[in-house]
């Protein structure tokens, strides 16, 4: 104990007796020089190099020149500095000036470039200078290599690197390069030939398996180190947590906290991501607990970690008590908390908090267009838009998508238009927007140029874009197209295999949707609320009630999905269609909640189809309590009492329609020529070509006529020919 408070004593003095002798000219002190190999070179160089990573590069260049005697060290430190300030020219002119360069002179050098993107022939002609080398000079240079792409000219250099210098840094290199490309299989055959591995080689691998999806391989691999570090566990945690395996996440997690190895900052952001993600509220809680149980220092980092994880858990008070705790705030910090308010339909919050931001961005009013769009205030968000001081691709595609979600459709192709115009390129969301809009219009024509924009911009294999060509087409009664582009999806997810199983059920391609539907199971991928809505309409259209009854039940059973009220209006209508009137109404009785207007709805349809008046009595009466503006529970009620023999029933039904000022919505069609929609409504007198189009459909009438006419004509003279 008394040597290390003399240790401390003597070197705290030590940097003090240095440190002033810095603020004098060194010529006066020339009898205090030490030599050159004493403790005083070597502190000057850790303070250049300290300098250097502080950013603090002036403070680095007066302790370099005022230096009476520099080592290799020195000049090496003092490059470095230059190289991570981005002063590549003036690293390189210290390079040229070392007297004795040394291979570590080379590297620095040789890594400068490698790191700040430059020339990477001129880190191969410093390369190729180099008197002696080692495993550092050629793994930076396969580093440079892979980080302008040239992965063919790092294979071949490394093929020619000595063995004795191979492993483990140059092989962790190209390993590097191969997983950064998503190249599995080539890091996999590197690593596997590697006489001599590291941790760095191992971690590298776990991690690569994990980001592939591939956990099993990459927790084989993980069982196997023969050491782990903190990076090691956090990539193994985070690949469970990225495969939706929660469970296996947070109880490596606690292995992790059992064991040797702590935990850090990235492996909390990990556990709290995942958390959020999953909606685990007593997980996050525990966790946020063991953040101050461990003293962990509060940083800006964690800080929006937890308030990320708390607006989406639902805990939005949390996550606000959390952001006005923490002393320093950044962007980040503002737009996770307005994010979570509008993620959680709390659009005044968010405005607050916006109003009061000390900075905003593109993201906070981006944020906010959309929370506004979300809420149906369309002005409101056009009003920020207006304001916003930049606007980029996203903020276009936020108000684009405002309009398609509150199906304005063409004003979403308006402002598609007004963003080409404004020579903003678009990116996937928008144009994934834009057809949704074409959708949504079943108009094929402008769905078509939307497409052909695709290919021009070469997004025709964008995942998102696919996913929504195929929606287009199906929605536009186009299903043969829609299926071609699918089926050229390389790995289709969920959102792919539910546009078109929902595609072929709404063209009435029942067994072709459960065919598909089969197909996405046998490949691993889990169902969600939306695929059983696609399955279980499927099956109405082709009157497969055991089995629609088998998948309705599987969905809380087998995959855990709490069924909504469109899924049982789904099972309504297949019941209904059936005939199975009784059963249909057992199943609304026994919904968990209040059913809405499209269970009623189902019905009512299936009781006129089978001419059940109680039923139908009951579905309307329920029908008119939700939607008293709706005339159709009248106009069935109306015409089923009639087709029964009950006419003064029906006439009062009308007359009760009648009195509540109720008005049967009138028909309604459009088509689209030369860019323009022309909308038709039943009984509209006010068209601007109006006269044009009844001198048309008369012409067409009378040639109609003029046909049957010399059609009659002709089967009569036909007839009198055979009985000759």
């Amino acid at each position: 104990m008394l040597q290390k408070r003399a240790a401390t004593y003597v070197h705290h003095h030590l940097s003090r007796s240095y440190s002033s002798i810095f603020k004098h000219n060194f010529s006066n002190f020339s009898n205090l020089i030490p030599h050159k190999t004493s403790k005083f070179l070597v502190y000057c160089n850790t303070q250049i190099a300290i300098n250097g990573r502080d950013r603090n590069l002036k403070e680095a260049e007066s302790i370099f020149n005022r230096m009476p005697h520099k080592s290799t060290v020195s000049w090496t430190a003092m490059l470095t500095a230059y190289a991570q300030n981005g002063q590549i020219a003036k690293a390189r002119n210290l390079f040229d000036e070392i007297p004795d360069r040394t291979t570590a002179s080379y590297n620095a050098m040789i890594t400068a470039y490698v790191k700040n993107g430059s020339n990477v022939e001129e880190a191969y002609e410093l390369f190729a200078r180099m008197p002696v080398r080692n495993g550092v000079s050629y793994a930076a240079m396969i580093t440079g290599f892979v980080r302008r792409g040239m992965m063919d000219k790092a294979e071949e250099f490394y093929a020619d690197i000595p063995g004795e210098w191979r492993d483990p840094v140059c092989s962790n290199a190209l390993i590097s390069g191969y997983l950064k490309l998503g190249r599995l299989e080539e890091a996999v055959r590197v690593f596997k030939d590697m006489v001599e591995t590291d941790l760095v080689s191992w971690s590298s691998m776990v991690d690569g398996y994990c980001k592939k999806g591939r956990v099993v391989e990459g927790r084989g691999l993980f069982d196997m180190m023969p050491e782990r570090n903190v990076i090691t566990w956090t990539a193994m945690i985070d690949g469970y947590m990225k495969v939706g395996c929660f469970e296996n996440g947070f109880g490596l997690f606690s292995s992790m906290r059992r064991g040797v190895v702590k935990v850090n900052s990235n492996t909390l952001t990990v556990m709290f991501e995942a958390c959020g993600n999953f909606c685990r509220y007593r997980e996050g809680v525990q966790i946020h607990g063991l953040v101050s149980r461990m003293g962990f220092n509060f940083d800006i980092f964690l800080g929006n970690s937890i308030i990320t994880m708390y607006c989406r858990i639902g805990f939005v008070d949390e996550a606000n008590k959390i952001f006005w705790m923490m002393n320093k705030k950044d962007l980040v910090s503002w737009n996770s908390l307005i994010s979570g308010y509008v993620q959680n339909d709390e659009i005044e919050e968010a405005d607050r908090l916006f109003q009061i931001m000390p900075v905003k961005d593109l993201v906070s009013w981006t944020t906010m267009i959309a929370g506004f769009s979300n809420e149906g205030n369309i002005e409101k968000s056009i009003q920020l838009f207006r304001m916003m001081p930049e606007k980029d691709d996203f903020s276009w595609t936020a108000v684009i998508s405002g309009f398609v979600n509150n199906e304005l459709y063409e004003e979403a192709f308006r402002w598609f238009i007004g963003m080409l115009q404004k020579e903003i390129r678009p990116n996937q969301l928008t144009l994934s927007s834009v057809l949704s809009a074409s959708a949504g219009l079943a108009t094929l024509n402008q769905g078509a140029q939307v497409h052909a924009l695709v290919l021009k911009m070469g997004l025709e294999f964008d995942l998102y874009v696919q996913s929504s060509l195929v929606s287009m087409y199906s929605k536009c009664g186009y299903v043969a197209e829609a299926y071609w582009i699918f089926t050229n999806i390389s790995a289709p997810n969920i959102v792919s295999f539910n546009s078109m199983i929902t595609g072929f059920a709404q063209n009435g391609f029942g067994e072709e949707a459960l065919n598909l539907f089969r197909r996405m199971k046998n490949e691993g991928k889990e169902p969600n609320r939306i695929t059983f809505l696609g399955v279980l309409s499927a099956c109405t259209h082709v009157g497969l009630v055991q089995e629609g009854l088998e998948y309705f039940k599987s969905m809380k059973s087998s995959y855990g999905i709490q069924p909504e009220p469109d899924h049982y209006a789904c099972m309504i209508d297949l019941l209904g269609r059936a005939g199975l009137l009784d059963e249909a109404i057992d199943m609304i009785r026994s919904m968990p909640y209040k059913p809405h207007a499209g269970v009623w709805g189902a019905l009512l349809g299936a009781s006129r189809n089978h001419l059940h008046l109680d039923f139908a009595k009951l579905a309307a009466q329920h029908l008119i309590e939700l939607e008293p503006d709706n005339a159709s529970p009248y106009v069935v009620l109306s015409n089923l009492y009639s087709i029964v023999g009950k006419k003064m029933d029906a006439d009062q039904v009308r007359m009760t329609k009648k009195l509540k000022g109720v008005r049967k919505s009138p028909g309604c069609s459009w088509i689209t020529v030369k860019d323009k929609v022309h909308l038709f409504l039943a009984g509209e007198q006010s068209h601007t070509d109006l006269n044009k189009i009844r001198f048309t459909l008369s012409t067409i009438s009378k040639e109609m006529k003029g046909l049957s006419r010399h059609r009659e004509d002709w089967l009569s003279f036909d007839q009198s020919s055979d009985i000759s």
